[in-house]
């Protein structure tokens, strides 16, 4: 499947689900009148039913290897402040291995939300299960990641400043922990690894509702949230020679969301030689599950 094929297919199938379910007024990751959207290249701070079903990637290597991933995550709440995640996909790289990821659990528990100034603050801990997946393109050791998650929306800006408010900020910090100082199959270190993603996203819905309402314009420009993603590695110890350098990529793009569906569609810019040698490309379906079965699988376990 090409990118283009990908992204034909995401476009037909929004269009079917639009018809199936109108916008609604609750969905996932709400603070105050601020709904964060999740981002795709890490994770968003709230816990939610939801799935995430494809996300695909493509991006070349620095040696020119092209690498396409098709995953899936699949979230689900136990109470409406604690959550778990399974995450998993296949990777095709050209030339080179191909096979399933490693599967990666999350649990996250959401300790604040503040609705007056839009904030949400989360803790978590994911788990990459080594030898879940195939060795010869993902890690045969389990690595071990707490995090923390923070989202922030400008709702609370004073009125001469009114057309910022739509303006948000989220993110991610984790520090990733390999079970084993060294990998049993190449003899190479794994590293203790920094990772970190920041986004800035600017809200049309969140203008049209309750800031100015858009007039002139159509329904589909509405519900547009333009946004900047930016995810990095940073080996921090237990590094070889030449490996302490910090990898990732700039990700500018544009978010529709209409409440119980949402498509978002990003550039991956590559910071560095060692992050890849060509600007690539995500997107993802995601389903916000408890607005599309609020009374079923989308509500908590224990409510």
């Amino acid at each position: 499947m090409t990118r283009l094929h990908c992204a034909v297919s995401l476009c037909a199938l929004t269009g079917l689900l639009l018809a199936a379910h109108p916008p609604s007024a609750h969905a996932h990751g709400i603070a105050g009148d601020r709904v964060f959207p999740a981002t795709l290249t890490f994770d968003d701070p709230a816990v939610a039913d939801e799935l995430a079903l494809p996300t695909v990637q493509y991006l070349k290597d620095g040696d020119g290897v092209g690498g396409t991933g098709y995953s899936f995550e699949y979230a689900k709440t136990i109470t409406p402040w604690l959550g778990i995640s399974v995450e998993s996909g296949w990777l095709q790289n050209t030339p080179g291995h191909s096979g399933f990821d490693n599967i990666e659990t999350t649990l996250k528990w959401m300790l604040l939300n503040n609705a007056e100034h839009e904030f949400i603050f989360s803790v978590g801990l994911s788990i990459e299960w080594g030898g879940t997946g195939n060795s010869k393109v993902v890690d045969s050791y389990t690595t071990v990641s707490p995090n923390l998650y923070f989202g922030k929306g400008f709702g609370d800006l004073p009125d001469s400043l009114a057309l910022l408010r739509p303006f948000a900020i989220t993110g991610q910090l984790g520090y990733g922990l390999p079970t084993q100082l060294t990998d049993p199959l190449t003899f190479e270190s794994n590293p203790r690894v920094l990772t970190w993603g920041l986004s800035l996203q600017y809200s049309l819905p969140y203008l049209n509702q309750n800031v100015r309402e858009m007039t002139g314009q159509p329904d589909f420009i509405k519900q547009l949230t333009p946004i900047i993603e930016a995810s990095f590695q940073s080996p921090v110890s237990n590094i070889g020679d030449g490996a302490r350098i910090t990898t990732g990529t700039i990700n500018p793009g544009v978010i529709w969301s209409n409440g119980a569906v949402q498509v978002g569609l990003e550039a991956l810019i590559p910071i560095n030689v060692q992050s890849g040698s060509h600007v690539g490309v995500i997107g993802q379906l995601h389903f916000f599950l408890d607005d599309i079965f609020p009374n079923g699988i989308g509500k908590p376990l224990f409510p």
